[in-house]
């Protein structure tokens, strides 16, 4: 039954590729027949769950289909005589409201129930206090890895470890060691209270330690596996990010790491053979994961979407690599006629945990609907004012991030076309705040000189419609004709050309959407609906007048007459 919903990957084809990427041996797809001992076995991974216990509405993904695919290839692998072994690569935490507000128990629930072997402990497992994790961690009946992250001292330095360095695996009579490696980013994308008595070391020296105490500790290991939350960047240019998986697998000696089952750059790792350059992967093509000094590196994408399954033998003390697949879980691609169709045949939900999880996700809609803010007036997001003048709803979300802890900075800048509806009087719900941010597009920061947030706003202010620009923090005026902008003041501190200020934009301005210039900023890996959300529990009473824009603080003139923006008409 597996072979009609796998899409298999040609062993001949990969071992090819892999050849090809380095001056190791080439593996052997016919190392079992030709062997004088040889084991087989399977290792399933998946990584950045981001609270995607359910399927989504087009039902894609979701852990009760993700769990008839890992037992459908469970059995067929026992069958031919292998044994599997199941990793995350980390961040279970935060990304959907009906998680977000359970703090994750039904994904740990449903990880338990699916059977994963161990995790690497991801950044976002930070992002609520250590009581949630610790009740994370008791719920979830498989092991957190992560040997550089330690308790720490009132003075700074590292003590013991906060979660086990790695676990050995007795898998099909070979021993086989997961370490577990977490982004040493970590402690500037989260709330710094809930790390201010963690140290996050640096990795690389992390798993030389490591392997050196298995070497001393454990017998007969034959192969060691790293299960890592570190991310994935082509030939090591990590630029702003920490280093990640490549670079970790090129500071060690060829032959001390077989593979790296990562995740956090959520991106699947399939590469052109022979490069160090990601192929276009499109769900059901064929993957080549990335191999550097001899390391294979894997990662399976994002949410579930995918189970990456990587086919090993073992013979005579070296390990081949035979085949590896993506596997999608009930994806979706549009036909030619525009209908969403499964790319592979659709797996069952297996009925028992999809019945334990619908219990969470019904609990998850009622949270949806509890009141956690208030507001005294409407707060205006309608289309046809929010994206032709300032509104009170446009300064309060640029307080919102702005404000925010991991960002505090001194303006905002955001595209009016993100808001996509108002706040009436009254109750204010979680469900009101996703109808308002709806899309998920991360909270960033940008830092710039003076004259940069100048030749900035120069290309972003003079835009219209759903580009139109909400500001707050900021005082200028506008010239249409010349599109420019005159800085009169930011965050009351007048303005200098050579003085650095900060901004929040979210991710899909930063990125070039809306025809705004692509930017670097730091990325909280927060959404916004998660920070406003934040925002009206922290403000429980909202006064809607007092977020009403200033007169004059944002001005715009056209052919001498001043409008409400640069797609008016003068008069």
């Amino acid at each position: 039954m597996a072979n009609k919903l796998i899409k298999g990957v040609l062993a001949s084809a990969v071992i090819a590729a892999l050849a090809g990427c380095n001056s190791d041996e080439p593996t052997n797809p016919n190392a079992c027949v030709t062997g004088n001992e040889c084991v087989k076995f399977t290792v399933l991974h998946t990584n950045d769950n981001h609270g995607r216990f359910w399927h989504n509405s087009n039902g894609e993904y979701g852990m009760a289909a993700r769990k008839t695919l890992i037992n459908q290839i469970r059995d067929e692998v026992e069958s031919a005589g292998g044994q599997t072994i199941l990793l995350s690569g980390g961040d279970i935490n935060t990304g959907v409201p009906e998680s977000d507000m359970q703090d994750a128990v039904p994904d740990f629930i449903g990880m338990s129930s699916i059977g994963y072997d161990a995790m690497a402990v991801g950044n976002h497992e930070f992002d609520n206090s250590l009581d949630v994790l610790e009740m994370q961690r008791k719920l979830a009946n498989f092991p957190m890895l992560a040997a550089n992250i330690y308790h720490k001292e009132a003075d700074g330095s590292a003590t013991e470890r906060y979660f086990d360095a790695y676990k050995v695996f007795d898998v099909n009579g070979i021993k086989i060691a997961v370490i577990g490696l977490t982004t040493p980013d970590t402690f500037k994308l989260v709330n710094p209270e809930n790390v201010e008595n963690i140290f996050f070391a640096d990795p690389q020296d992390e798993i030389r330690k490591t392997i050196a105490e298995i070497k001393a500790n454990e017998k007969d290991v034959d192969v060691i596996f790293a299960t890592t939350h570190m991310g994935h960047y082509a030939d090591g240019n990590h630029g702003s990010e920490a280093p990640g998986d490549v670079l970790l697998a090129r500071s060690l000696e060829a032959g001390q790491l077989q593979a790296v089952f990562g995740g956090h750059s959520q991106q699947p790792v399939c590469m052109e053979p022979g490069t160090n350059d990601y192929a276009d992967f499109k769900p059901g093509d064929d993957c080549t994961p990335d191999q550097q000094n001899g390391t294979y590196i894997m990662q399976a994408h994002e949410w579930g979407k995918y189970v990456g399954r990587a086919d090993f033998e073992y013979v005579d003390g070296k390990l081949n690599l035979v085949d590896y697949a993506l596997i999608p879980v009930n994806l979706k691609v549009k036909n030619e006629a525009g209908e969403r169709v499964f790319v592979t045949s659709e797996i069952e939900q297996d009925a028992e945990l999809k019945e334990l999880l619908a219990g969470y996700q019904a609990k998850g809609q009622e949270l949806l609907d509890v009141v956690i803010s208030s507001t005294d007036g409407k707060l205006v997001g309608d289309r046809d004012v929010v994206r032709t003048q300032q509104t009170n709803l446009g300064q309060l979300l640029g307080e919102a991030y702005r404000s925010f802890e991991l960002v505090k900075a001194d303006f905002m800048v955001m595209n009016s076309g993100g808001i996509r509806d108002s706040i009436p009087e009254g109750p204010i719900a979680y469900r009101d705040v996703l109808t308002v941010q709806p899309f998920g597009n991360f909270v960033t920061k940008a830092t710039m000189t003076g004259a940069e947030v100048q030749e900035y706003l120069n290309a972003v202010t003079p835009l219209t419609g759903g580009a139109y620009a909400q500001l707050r923090g900021i005082k200028l005026d506008v010239n249409c004709d010349t599109k420019t902008a005159q800085i009169n003041d930011i965050n009351n501190k007048g303005f200098d050309a050579a003085a650095e200020y900060t901004f929040a934009v979210i991710s899909f301005s930063a990125n070039g959407g809306d025809g705004y210039p692509k930017i670097t900023v730091e990325d909280t890996q927060r959404t916004d609906a998660d920070v406003l959300r934040e925002f009206f529990v922290k403000n429980q009473n909202i006064d809607a007048a007092s977020y009403n824009p200033v007169a004059g603080d944002v001005t715009y003139t056209l052919g001498g007459a001043q409008v409400s923006h640069c797609g008016a008409k003068a008069e």
